[in-house]
């Protein structure tokens, strides 16, 4: 979601370098970006202060000159490195009260919090400017490692005679953004049956959820969980014919490569992080106590999920798919 920032900055200033400071697990998605110069790999876990070791990062950007640093999340640590390099402007949002640290600091308007897209676009700009329209979010796929991991993982190359539909079961924030593994083994095999090729993906710690889809209706896909890093897994990813996702980062992936799109919200809401792109098809009943962005269903009922119907969303995953590469549903197939 931080895509539009660099392509706005880079549209400002053409011959601008732009290096990312991000964890490891990031940097294969920052790596996909036209507009990024170079990476920096965050040596610190989630939560960690280390001072020391924030001292020591702030030196190692002292020494390459940078001009300005944009702080994207809100924390005062995140803060530490740039303020410890010395660099010059030092842009984020007020945040923990990072006076001093920051020194162009944006607010946010509580009442009217603008989503994720925008509160990052923001920072291109002044504090209080007006925020122009966002640029389309996207990522540049590498084609010598798609043909690589199709030879790895045994994966036939896909074609009009055998579209591929890509599930993304998990979510890593709870069970109450995951559309029911039973609903993702329905769909399945009803894109299995209209001629799909249907590939499973997620990180391994994803596993459990595609194994019950597996276990629901078994050899309705094919299990890539675990089995691809994410550099891999963006660049099969824009290669599907449809993509069938839960609000995740993969959702997010497949709307920056501009693949036709069914996104599942249910806990939280798309009017914060919404997909960008015009093949996205949102699917979000908002029933009364949506969103509630709980990890798991505080009422225990889950209705916001388990009333979207599997018969629904592949209604939807064959009108998402291009012409040329949906077939008829099957007899009783709804």
């Amino acid at each position: 979601m931080c895509q539009p920032l660099l392509a706005r900055l880079r549209q400002q200033q053409p011959n601008l370098e732009i290096d990312v400071l991000a964890p490891k697990w990031v940097l294969p998605v920052v790596e996909r970006m036209a507009e990024v110069s170079g990476t920096i790999e965050s040596p610190f876990d989630h939560g960690d202060l280390d001072l020391r070791g924030r001292w020591r990062l702030g030196r190692l950007l002292a020494s390459k000159r940078y001009e300005r640093a944009i702080v994207l999340p809100n924390t005062l640590k995140s803060a530490l490195a740039p303020f410890f390099a010395g660099i010059p402007i030092r842009a984020g949002y007020v945040g923990e009260s990072r006076y001093g640290l920051l020194n162009v600091l944006h607010r946010l308007d509580h009442t009217n919090p603008p989503p994720m897209l925008e509160r990052y676009l923001a920072l291109a700009g002044a504090p209080g400017e007006p925020v122009p329209d966002p640029l389309p979010t996207r990522l540049d796929p590498s084609e010598e490692n798609l043909a690589r991991a199709l030879a790895v993982l045994s994966l036939p190359k896909p074609s009009e005679d055998q579209p591929v539909a890509i599930l993304c079961p998990g979510a890593e924030y709870g069970s109450a953004k995951r559309w029911p593994a039973v609903y993702y083994a329905d769909l399945a095999l009803r894109l299995k049956a209209s001629g799909f090729a249907v590939w499973l993906m997620g990180s391994q710690s994803d596993k459990p959820v595609t194994e019950a889809i597996l276990q629901a209706k078994p050899g309705c896909a094919i299990d890539l969980t675990g089995k691809t890093d994410l550099a891999t897994a963006i660049d099969l990813i824009s290669v599907a014919s449809v993509v069938i996702s839960n609000d995740s980062g993969l959702m997010h992936v497949a709307a920056a490569l501009d693949r036709p799109l069914v996104a599942l919200f249910g806990s939280s809401s798309p009017a914060h992080t919404p997909p960008r792109s015009t093949k996205a098809r949102v699917q979000y009943l908002a029933i009364e106590c949506s969103p509630c962005y709980a990890r798991e269903c505080p009422l225990g009922h889950f209705r916001c999920m388990r009333e979207l119907a599997p018969e629904r969303i592949f209604r939807e995953a064959l009108a998402a798919a291009s012409p040329t590469s949906a077939c008829a549903p099957p007899p009783g197939g709804g």
